[in-house]
Protein backbone atom coordinates (compact mmCIF):
# COMPACT_ATOMS: atom_id res chain seq x y z
CA UNK A 1 0.00 0.00 0.00
CA UNK A 2 1.25 3.47 -0.83
CA UNK A 3 2.33 5.60 2.13
CA UNK A 4 -0.33 8.24 1.39
CA UNK A 5 -3.25 5.80 1.41
CA UNK A 6 -1.92 4.08 4.55
CA UNK A 7 -1.83 7.39 6.42
CA UNK A 8 -5.32 8.28 5.23
CA UNK A 9 -6.66 4.95 6.44
CA UNK A 10 -4.95 5.30 9.78
CA UNK A 11 -6.72 8.60 10.54
CA UNK A 12 -9.91 6.62 10.97
CA UNK A 13 -8.43 4.01 13.28
CA UNK A 14 -9.56 5.62 16.54
CA UNK A 15 -13.19 5.66 15.43
CA UNK A 16 -13.55 2.37 13.58
CA UNK A 17 -11.18 0.10 15.47
CA UNK A 18 -12.16 0.95 19.03
CA UNK A 19 -15.10 -1.48 19.40
CA UNK A 20 -13.04 -4.39 18.06
CA UNK A 21 -10.01 -3.50 20.14
CA UNK A 22 -12.18 -3.14 23.26
CA UNK A 23 -13.61 -6.60 22.61
CA UNK A 24 -10.07 -7.83 22.06
CA UNK A 25 -9.02 -6.48 25.45
CA UNK A 26 -12.01 -8.10 27.14
CA UNK A 27 -11.19 -11.37 25.40
CA UNK A 28 -7.64 -11.17 26.73
CA UNK A 29 -8.80 -10.42 30.28
CA UNK A 30 -11.57 -13.03 30.41
CA UNK A 31 -9.55 -15.71 28.64
CA UNK A 32 -10.85 -18.42 26.34
CA UNK A 33 -10.37 -21.59 28.37
CA UNK A 34 -9.01 -23.51 25.39
CA UNK A 35 -6.67 -26.46 25.77
CA UNK A 36 -3.96 -25.20 23.43
CA UNK A 37 -1.66 -28.13 24.14
CA UNK A 38 -4.37 -30.59 23.09
CA UNK A 39 -4.95 -28.55 19.94
CA UNK A 40 -1.18 -28.49 19.31
CA UNK A 41 -0.97 -32.27 19.64
CA UNK A 42 -3.82 -32.70 17.18
CA UNK A 43 -2.52 -30.13 14.70
CA UNK A 44 0.73 -32.13 14.40
CA UNK A 45 -1.06 -35.51 14.32
CA UNK A 46 -2.89 -34.28 11.20
CA UNK A 47 0.30 -34.57 9.17
CA UNK A 48 0.45 -38.32 9.79
CA UNK A 49 -2.92 -38.64 8.08
CA UNK A 50 -1.49 -36.84 5.02
CA UNK A 51 1.53 -39.09 4.61
CA UNK A 52 2.26 -40.76 1.31
CA UNK A 53 4.48 -43.78 0.83
CA UNK A 54 5.51 -46.57 3.17
CA UNK A 55 4.21 -45.75 6.65
CA UNK A 56 6.57 -46.24 9.62
CA UNK A 57 5.99 -48.64 12.55
CA UNK A 58 5.16 -45.71 14.87
CA UNK A 59 2.36 -44.41 12.62
CA UNK A 60 -0.41 -43.16 14.92
CA UNK A 61 -3.21 -42.53 12.40
CA UNK A 62 -4.39 -46.11 12.03
CA UNK A 63 -7.03 -45.68 9.33
CA UNK A 64 -4.25 -44.92 6.83
CA UNK A 65 -2.12 -47.56 5.07
CA UNK A 66 0.82 -47.53 2.66
CA UNK A 67 0.12 -45.75 -0.61
CA UNK A 68 1.76 -44.58 -3.85
CA UNK A 69 4.67 -47.00 -3.41
CA UNK A 70 5.73 -46.76 -7.06
CA UNK A 71 5.87 -42.97 -7.35
CA UNK A 72 8.74 -42.00 -9.64
CA UNK A 73 8.93 -45.37 -11.41
CA UNK A 74 7.86 -43.75 -14.68
CA UNK A 75 11.08 -41.68 -14.66
CA UNK A 76 13.36 -44.23 -13.02
CA UNK A 77 13.54 -42.39 -9.67
CA UNK A 78 12.34 -43.15 -6.14
CA UNK A 79 9.85 -40.34 -5.47
CA UNK A 80 7.92 -42.09 -2.71
CA UNK A 81 7.04 -40.35 0.54
CA UNK A 82 6.08 -36.76 1.24
CA UNK A 83 2.60 -35.42 1.87
CA UNK A 84 -0.67 -35.19 0.01
CA UNK A 85 -1.41 -31.48 0.09
CA UNK A 86 -5.09 -31.57 0.99
CA UNK A 87 -8.10 -33.81 0.42
CA UNK A 88 -6.82 -35.31 -2.82
CA UNK A 89 -4.00 -37.73 -3.61
CA UNK A 90 -1.53 -35.50 -5.46
CA UNK A 91 1.91 -34.50 -4.23
CA UNK A 92 2.26 -30.84 -5.21
CA UNK A 93 5.82 -29.69 -4.57
CA UNK A 94 5.19 -25.96 -4.25
CA UNK A 95 2.76 -26.05 -1.28
CA UNK A 96 4.62 -29.03 0.25
CA UNK A 97 7.85 -27.01 0.34
CA UNK A 98 6.05 -24.01 1.84
CA UNK A 99 4.48 -26.31 4.46
CA UNK A 100 7.98 -27.55 5.32
CA UNK A 101 9.36 -24.01 5.64
CA UNK A 102 6.54 -22.95 7.96
CA UNK A 103 6.73 -26.11 10.09
CA UNK A 104 10.45 -25.46 10.46
CA UNK A 105 9.93 -21.78 11.30
CA UNK A 106 7.35 -22.85 13.90
CA UNK A 107 9.97 -25.05 15.55
CA UNK A 108 12.81 -22.51 15.24
CA UNK A 109 10.78 -19.76 16.95
CA UNK A 110 8.41 -21.72 19.20
CA UNK A 111 9.83 -25.23 19.57
CA UNK A 112 10.84 -24.46 23.17
CA UNK A 113 7.09 -24.15 23.95
CA UNK A 114 6.10 -27.52 22.42
CA UNK A 115 7.00 -29.77 25.33
CA UNK A 116 6.61 -33.47 24.50
CA UNK A 117 5.11 -32.58 21.10
CA UNK A 118 8.43 -31.22 19.85
CA UNK A 119 9.63 -34.67 18.80
CA UNK A 120 6.46 -35.18 16.73
CA UNK A 121 6.83 -31.77 15.09
CA UNK A 122 10.43 -32.62 14.15
CA UNK A 123 9.23 -35.94 12.68
CA UNK A 124 6.67 -34.04 10.62
CA UNK A 125 9.46 -31.89 9.17
CA UNK A 126 11.70 -34.88 8.44
CA UNK A 127 8.92 -36.73 6.60
CA UNK A 128 8.85 -33.76 4.22
CA UNK A 129 12.60 -33.14 3.95
CA UNK A 130 13.36 -36.82 3.23
CA UNK A 131 11.07 -36.41 0.23
CA UNK A 132 12.52 -33.03 -0.80
CA UNK A 133 15.98 -34.60 -0.81
CA UNK A 134 14.69 -37.25 -3.23
CA UNK A 135 13.14 -34.76 -5.65
CA UNK A 136 16.34 -32.67 -5.72
CA UNK A 137 18.82 -35.58 -5.95
CA UNK A 138 19.76 -34.83 -9.59
CA UNK A 139 21.64 -31.51 -9.97
CA UNK A 140 19.69 -28.79 -11.80
CA UNK A 141 16.49 -30.86 -11.68
CA UNK A 142 13.58 -30.67 -9.24
CA UNK A 143 10.61 -33.00 -9.45
CA UNK A 144 7.77 -30.65 -8.53
CA UNK A 145 4.68 -32.86 -8.73
CA UNK A 146 3.69 -36.51 -8.66
CA UNK A 147 0.22 -37.41 -9.89
CA UNK A 148 -2.01 -36.11 -12.65
CA UNK A 149 -4.41 -33.68 -10.95
CA UNK A 150 -7.16 -33.97 -13.56
CA UNK A 151 -7.08 -37.76 -13.41
CA UNK A 152 -7.06 -37.69 -9.61
CA UNK A 153 -9.84 -35.12 -9.26
CA UNK A 154 -12.02 -37.18 -11.59
CA UNK A 155 -12.06 -39.93 -8.96
CA UNK A 156 -13.04 -40.21 -5.32
CA UNK A 157 -10.85 -42.99 -4.00
CA UNK A 158 -8.56 -43.80 -1.11
CA UNK A 159 -4.85 -43.16 -1.60
CA UNK A 160 -4.34 -46.86 -0.85
CA UNK A 161 -6.49 -47.75 -3.91
CA UNK A 162 -5.10 -45.23 -6.38
CA UNK A 163 -5.18 -46.34 -10.00
CA UNK A 164 -4.96 -42.85 -11.48
CA UNK A 165 -1.94 -41.55 -13.41
CA UNK A 166 1.14 -41.00 -11.23
CA UNK A 167 3.02 -38.87 -13.73
CA UNK A 168 6.15 -37.12 -12.43
CA UNK A 169 6.71 -33.52 -13.49
CA UNK A 170 10.08 -31.77 -13.29
CA UNK A 171 11.77 -28.44 -13.82
CA UNK A 172 15.29 -28.19 -15.25
CA UNK A 173 17.59 -25.79 -17.06
CA UNK A 174 15.36 -25.72 -20.15
CA UNK A 175 12.12 -25.60 -18.16
CA UNK A 176 12.80 -23.25 -15.21
CA UNK A 177 10.82 -22.93 -12.01
CA UNK A 178 12.52 -20.40 -9.74
CA UNK A 179 9.36 -20.19 -7.63
CA UNK A 180 9.12 -23.82 -6.55
CA UNK A 181 12.93 -24.26 -6.56
CA UNK A 182 13.34 -21.11 -4.43
CA UNK A 183 10.72 -22.35 -1.97
CA UNK A 184 12.34 -25.78 -1.89
CA UNK A 185 15.69 -24.15 -1.08
CA UNK A 186 13.99 -22.15 1.68
CA UNK A 187 12.45 -25.33 3.11
CA UNK A 188 15.74 -27.23 3.11
CA UNK A 189 17.60 -24.28 4.67
CA UNK A 190 14.96 -23.69 7.36
CA UNK A 191 14.89 -27.39 8.20
CA UNK A 192 18.69 -27.46 8.45
CA UNK A 193 18.34 -25.11 11.44
CA UNK A 194 15.85 -27.51 13.05
CA UNK A 195 18.34 -30.39 12.77
CA UNK A 196 21.53 -28.39 13.48
CA UNK A 197 21.96 -29.74 17.01
CA UNK A 198 19.66 -32.79 16.72
CA UNK A 199 21.40 -34.41 13.74
CA UNK A 200 24.40 -32.37 12.49
CA UNK A 201 25.15 -34.63 9.52
CA UNK A 202 21.55 -34.47 8.28
CA UNK A 203 21.52 -30.72 8.86
CA UNK A 204 24.64 -30.29 6.69
CA UNK A 205 23.06 -32.43 3.97
CA UNK A 206 19.95 -30.23 3.98
CA UNK A 207 21.95 -27.00 3.91
CA UNK A 208 24.27 -28.15 1.13
CA UNK A 209 21.28 -29.24 -0.95
CA UNK A 210 19.56 -25.90 -0.27
CA UNK A 211 22.63 -24.07 -1.59
CA UNK A 212 22.62 -26.15 -4.78
CA UNK A 213 18.89 -25.84 -5.39
CA UNK A 214 18.94 -22.08 -4.80
CA UNK A 215 21.83 -21.68 -7.23
CA UNK A 216 19.78 -23.57 -9.85
CA UNK A 217 16.72 -21.40 -9.15
CA UNK A 218 18.74 -18.20 -9.53
CA UNK A 219 20.65 -19.25 -12.68
CA UNK A 220 17.58 -20.51 -14.54
CA UNK A 221 14.91 -17.92 -13.86
CA UNK A 222 11.26 -18.35 -14.69
CA UNK A 223 7.91 -19.48 -13.25
CA UNK A 224 7.19 -23.20 -13.26
CA UNK A 225 3.66 -22.62 -14.49
CA UNK A 226 5.21 -21.39 -17.74
CA UNK A 227 6.46 -24.81 -18.80
CA UNK A 228 4.13 -26.96 -16.68
CA UNK A 229 0.90 -24.97 -16.99
CA UNK A 230 -1.28 -27.91 -18.03
CA UNK A 231 -0.16 -29.92 -14.98
CA UNK A 232 0.00 -27.35 -12.19
CA UNK A 233 -2.71 -24.85 -13.18
CA UNK A 234 -5.23 -23.94 -11.91
CA UNK A 235 -4.28 -25.90 -8.78
CA UNK A 236 -0.99 -24.32 -7.69
CA UNK A 237 -0.34 -21.92 -10.53
CA UNK A 238 2.25 -19.23 -9.78
CA UNK A 239 0.20 -16.05 -10.09
CA UNK A 240 2.52 -13.84 -8.08
CA UNK A 241 5.79 -14.43 -9.95
CA UNK A 242 9.01 -16.13 -8.90
CA UNK A 243 10.92 -13.09 -7.62
CA UNK A 244 9.68 -13.35 -4.04
CA UNK A 245 10.73 -17.00 -3.78
CA UNK A 246 14.30 -16.07 -4.80
CA UNK A 247 14.44 -13.50 -1.99
CA UNK A 248 12.74 -15.91 0.43
CA UNK A 249 15.23 -18.66 -0.37
CA UNK A 250 18.17 -16.26 0.02
CA UNK A 251 16.85 -15.00 3.37
CA UNK A 252 16.59 -18.53 4.78
CA UNK A 253 20.03 -19.41 3.43
CA UNK A 254 21.37 -16.24 5.06
CA UNK A 255 19.75 -17.29 8.33
CA UNK A 256 20.93 -20.91 8.10
CA UNK A 257 24.46 -20.43 6.74
CA UNK A 258 25.45 -16.89 7.83
CA UNK A 259 27.38 -16.65 4.56
CA UNK A 260 27.93 -13.10 3.39
CA UNK A 261 26.92 -13.88 -0.18
CA UNK A 262 23.25 -14.37 0.80
CA UNK A 263 23.11 -11.15 2.81
CA UNK A 264 24.58 -9.31 -0.17
CA UNK A 265 22.14 -11.05 -2.51
CA UNK A 266 19.15 -9.86 -0.46
CA UNK A 267 20.43 -6.27 -0.25
CA UNK A 268 21.36 -6.14 -3.93
CA UNK A 269 18.09 -7.65 -5.16
CA UNK A 270 15.63 -5.96 -2.79
CA UNK A 271 14.34 -3.52 -5.44
CA UNK A 272 14.92 -5.77 -8.46
CA UNK A 273 12.90 -8.59 -6.89
CA UNK A 274 10.15 -6.29 -5.57
CA UNK A 275 10.53 -6.82 -1.81
CA UNK A 276 8.11 -3.98 -1.08
CA UNK A 277 5.24 -5.36 -3.17
CA UNK A 278 2.00 -6.69 -1.66
CA UNK A 279 3.27 -6.29 1.87
CA UNK A 280 0.28 -7.99 3.52
CA UNK A 281 0.31 -11.21 1.47
CA UNK A 282 1.80 -14.43 2.80
CA UNK A 283 1.11 -17.96 1.63
CA UNK A 284 2.36 -20.69 -0.68
CA UNK A 285 2.36 -18.28 -3.67
CA UNK A 286 3.41 -14.99 -2.07
CA UNK A 287 6.22 -14.62 0.45
CA UNK A 288 6.48 -10.83 0.73
CA UNK A 289 5.18 -10.31 4.27
CA UNK A 290 7.16 -13.32 5.50
CA UNK A 291 10.39 -12.02 3.97
CA UNK A 292 9.98 -8.64 5.65
CA UNK A 293 9.10 -10.06 9.09
CA UNK A 294 11.88 -12.67 9.04
CA UNK A 295 14.60 -10.16 8.09
CA UNK A 296 13.31 -7.55 10.55
CA UNK A 297 14.40 -9.68 13.49
CA UNK A 298 18.02 -8.80 12.70
CA UNK A 299 17.23 -5.10 12.37
CA UNK A 300 15.43 -5.12 15.73
CA UNK A 301 18.43 -6.85 17.31
CA UNK A 302 20.52 -3.86 16.18
CA UNK A 303 22.92 -5.69 13.91
CA UNK A 304 21.64 -5.22 10.35
CA UNK A 305 20.87 -1.60 9.52
CA UNK A 306 21.31 -2.48 5.82
CA UNK A 307 17.96 -4.31 6.12
CA UNK A 308 16.11 -1.28 7.55
CA UNK A 309 13.75 -0.95 4.56
CA UNK A 310 12.50 -4.50 5.17
CA UNK A 311 11.57 -3.53 8.71
CA UNK A 312 9.62 -0.56 7.35
CA UNK A 313 7.75 -2.95 5.08
CA UNK A 314 7.04 -5.21 8.07
CA UNK A 315 5.73 -2.24 10.07
CA UNK A 316 3.47 -1.30 7.14
CA UNK A 317 2.21 -4.89 7.04
CA UNK A 318 1.29 -4.70 10.72
CA UNK A 319 -0.53 -1.39 10.28
CA UNK A 320 -2.45 -2.69 7.25
CA UNK A 321 -3.80 -5.69 9.12
CA UNK A 322 -5.02 -3.91 12.26
CA UNK A 323 -8.82 -4.11 12.63
CA UNK A 324 -10.53 -0.87 11.64
CA UNK A 325 -8.20 0.05 8.80
CA UNK A 326 -10.10 -0.17 5.54
CA UNK A 327 -7.52 -2.07 3.53
CA UNK A 328 -9.03 -3.65 0.41
CA UNK A 329 -6.99 -6.85 0.73
CA UNK A 330 -7.67 -7.63 4.40
CA UNK A 331 -11.15 -7.69 5.86
CA UNK A 332 -12.68 -9.01 9.08
CA UNK A 333 -15.90 -11.02 9.30
CA UNK A 334 -18.59 -9.84 11.76
CA UNK A 335 -17.29 -12.52 14.15
CA UNK A 336 -13.74 -11.15 13.92
CA UNK A 337 -12.06 -13.59 11.50
CA UNK A 338 -9.43 -12.30 9.08
CA UNK A 339 -10.84 -12.74 5.61
CA UNK A 340 -9.20 -12.49 2.19
CA UNK A 341 -10.84 -13.15 -1.16
CA UNK A 342 -10.37 -16.59 -2.73
CA UNK A 343 -10.79 -20.11 -1.42
CA UNK A 344 -9.50 -21.81 1.71
CA UNK A 345 -9.49 -18.65 3.82
CA UNK A 346 -7.99 -20.33 6.90
CA UNK A 347 -4.63 -20.47 5.09
CA UNK A 348 -4.54 -16.65 5.33
CA UNK A 349 -5.77 -16.67 8.93
CA UNK A 350 -3.03 -19.00 10.17
CA UNK A 351 -0.15 -17.64 8.09
CA UNK A 352 -0.86 -13.95 8.81
CA UNK A 353 -1.49 -14.70 12.50
CA UNK A 354 1.83 -16.52 12.65
CA UNK A 355 3.57 -13.41 11.33
CA UNK A 356 1.76 -11.24 13.89
CA UNK A 357 2.99 -13.50 16.68
CA UNK A 358 6.55 -13.82 15.35
CA UNK A 359 6.88 -10.05 14.87
CA UNK A 360 5.42 -9.36 18.30
CA UNK A 361 8.11 -11.60 19.77
CA UNK A 362 10.89 -9.79 17.87
CA UNK A 363 9.50 -6.39 18.89
CA UNK A 364 9.17 -7.47 22.51
CA UNK A 365 12.79 -8.59 22.77
CA UNK A 366 13.89 -5.24 21.31
CA UNK A 367 11.45 -3.28 23.50
CA UNK A 368 9.92 -1.70 20.38
CA UNK A 369 6.42 -0.91 19.09
CA UNK A 370 4.99 -0.24 15.63
CA UNK A 371 3.79 3.34 15.05
CA UNK A 372 0.59 3.34 12.98
CA UNK A 373 -0.42 6.96 12.45
CA UNK A 374 -2.38 8.08 15.50
CA UNK A 375 -2.18 4.72 17.25
CA UNK A 376 0.54 2.32 18.29
CA UNK A 377 0.70 -1.43 17.79
CA UNK A 378 2.43 -2.92 20.82
CA UNK A 379 3.75 -6.48 21.00
CA UNK A 380 0.91 -7.28 23.43
CA UNK A 381 -1.69 -6.05 20.94
CA UNK A 382 -0.22 -8.17 18.15
CA UNK A 383 -0.26 -11.25 20.39
CA UNK A 384 -3.91 -10.54 21.28
CA UNK A 385 -4.81 -10.23 17.58
CA UNK A 386 -3.12 -13.55 16.81
CA UNK A 387 -4.73 -15.24 19.81
CA UNK A 388 -8.16 -13.99 18.78
CA UNK A 389 -7.75 -15.71 15.41
CA UNK A 390 -6.60 -18.96 17.02
CA UNK A 391 -9.54 -18.88 19.45
CA UNK A 392 -11.95 -18.29 16.56
CA UNK A 393 -10.58 -21.44 14.88
CA UNK A 394 -10.99 -23.41 18.12
CA UNK A 395 -14.64 -22.43 18.64
CA UNK A 396 -14.96 -18.80 19.80
CA UNK A 397 -17.09 -17.81 16.82
CA UNK A 398 -20.75 -17.12 15.96
CA UNK A 399 -21.45 -20.80 15.19
CA UNK A 400 -19.70 -22.07 18.32
CA UNK A 401 -17.90 -24.55 16.09
CA UNK A 402 -14.28 -25.60 16.18
CA UNK A 403 -12.80 -25.64 12.68
CA UNK A 404 -10.24 -28.23 13.82
CA UNK A 405 -11.56 -31.75 13.38
CA UNK A 406 -11.57 -33.66 16.66
CA UNK A 407 -11.15 -30.60 18.88
CA UNK A 408 -14.03 -29.47 21.07
CA UNK A 409 -17.61 -30.75 21.24
CA UNK A 410 -18.61 -29.51 17.75
CA UNK A 411 -16.46 -29.61 14.62
CA UNK A 412 -16.84 -30.35 10.86
CA UNK A 413 -18.01 -33.90 10.22
CA UNK A 414 -18.07 -34.03 6.41
CA UNK A 415 -14.71 -32.67 5.37
CA UNK A 416 -13.64 -32.73 1.71
CA UNK A 417 -11.02 -35.47 2.08
CA UNK A 418 -10.94 -38.75 0.23
CA UNK A 419 -9.21 -40.91 2.84
CA UNK A 420 -11.33 -39.57 5.68
CA UNK A 421 -14.67 -39.90 3.87
CA UNK A 422 -14.21 -43.42 2.48
CA UNK A 423 -14.20 -46.56 4.67
CA UNK A 424 -10.68 -47.50 5.79
CA UNK A 425 -8.90 -50.50 4.30
CA UNK A 426 -9.35 -52.27 7.63
CA UNK A 427 -13.12 -51.69 7.56
CA UNK A 428 -13.49 -52.34 3.81
CA UNK A 429 -10.58 -54.46 2.50
CA UNK A 430 -11.93 -54.65 -1.06
CA UNK A 431 -10.79 -51.99 -3.53
CA UNK A 432 -13.11 -49.01 -3.99
CA UNK A 433 -12.60 -47.92 -7.58
CA UNK A 434 -12.61 -44.44 -9.09
CA UNK A 435 -16.34 -43.82 -9.51
CA UNK A 436 -17.42 -46.24 -6.80
CA UNK A 437 -16.38 -43.63 -4.26
CA UNK A 438 -18.87 -41.07 -5.53
CA UNK A 439 -21.64 -42.33 -3.27
CA UNK A 440 -19.44 -41.62 -0.25
CA UNK A 441 -18.63 -38.15 -1.58
CA UNK A 442 -22.34 -37.35 -1.98
CA UNK A 443 -23.44 -39.03 1.26
CA UNK A 444 -24.96 -36.82 3.98
CA UNK A 445 -23.36 -39.07 6.60
CA UNK A 446 -20.33 -37.99 8.64
CA UNK A 447 -16.91 -39.18 7.46
CA UNK A 448 -16.16 -42.64 8.90
CA UNK A 449 -12.53 -41.74 9.69
CA UNK A 450 -12.12 -38.72 11.94
CA UNK A 451 -9.10 -36.84 10.58
CA UNK A 452 -8.01 -35.48 13.95
CA UNK A 453 -6.27 -32.10 13.77
CA UNK A 454 -7.38 -31.22 10.25
CA UNK A 455 -8.29 -27.53 9.98
CA UNK A 456 -10.70 -26.84 7.13
CA UNK A 457 -10.90 -23.87 4.76
CA UNK A 458 -13.41 -22.30 7.11
CA UNK A 459 -16.45 -20.03 7.04
CA UNK A 460 -17.22 -17.29 4.55
CA UNK A 461 -17.16 -13.52 5.10
CA UNK A 462 -20.48 -13.72 7.00
CA UNK A 463 -19.19 -16.46 9.37
CA UNK A 464 -21.45 -19.06 7.69
CA UNK A 465 -20.11 -22.58 7.15
CA UNK A 466 -21.61 -25.44 5.09
CA UNK A 467 -20.46 -28.71 6.63
CA UNK A 468 -20.59 -30.44 3.26
CA UNK A 469 -17.95 -32.20 1.12
CA UNK A 470 -18.86 -30.57 -2.22
CA UNK A 471 -18.10 -27.13 -0.72
CA UNK A 472 -14.37 -27.78 -0.94
CA UNK A 473 -13.27 -24.17 -0.44
CA UNK A 474 -14.81 -24.26 3.04
CA UNK A 475 -14.53 -27.95 3.98
CA UNK A 476 -11.12 -29.06 2.68
CA UNK A 477 -8.09 -29.17 5.00
CA UNK A 478 -4.55 -28.45 3.77
CA UNK A 479 -1.05 -28.95 5.15
CA UNK A 480 -0.27 -25.24 4.74
CA UNK A 481 -3.22 -24.25 6.94
CA UNK A 482 -1.82 -26.37 9.78
CA UNK A 483 1.91 -25.63 9.43
CA UNK A 484 1.88 -22.06 10.84
CA UNK A 485 -0.86 -23.01 13.30
CA UNK A 486 1.61 -25.42 14.94
CA UNK A 487 3.78 -22.45 15.96
CA UNK A 488 0.80 -20.42 17.16
CA UNK A 489 -0.56 -23.25 19.30
CA UNK A 490 2.88 -23.96 20.73
CA UNK A 491 3.23 -20.39 21.94
CA UNK A 492 -0.28 -20.15 23.42
CA UNK A 493 0.03 -23.54 25.11
CA UNK A 494 2.87 -22.00 27.13
CA UNK A 495 1.35 -18.48 27.41
CA UNK A 496 -2.44 -18.99 27.59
Amino acid sequence: MARKSLTTSLRNLRVTAVPFLVLLSLHAVIGSGHDYHDALRKSILFFEGQRSGKLPPDQRVKWRRDSALHDGSTVGRDLTGGYYDAGDNIKFGFPMAFTTTLLSWSIVDFGRNMGPELKNAVKAVKWATDYLLKVTAVPDVVYVQVGDAYSDHNCWERPEDMDTLRSAYKIDGSHPGSDVAGETAAALAAASIVFRSRDPAYSRLLLNRAVRVFDFADRHRGAYSGSLRSAVCPFYCDVNGYQDELLWGAVWLHKASRRRRYREYVVKNEVILHAGDTINEFGWDNKHAGINVLISKEVLMGRAEYFESFKQNADDFICSILPGISHPQVQYSPGGLIFKAGGSNMQHVTSLSFLLLAYSSYLSHANKVVPCGETTASPALLKQLAKRQVDYILGDNPLGMSYMVGYGPRYPLRIHHRGSSLPSVQAHPARIRCKEGSRYFLSPNPNPNVHVGAVVGGPNITDAFPDSRPFFQESEPTTYINAPLVGLLAYFSAHP
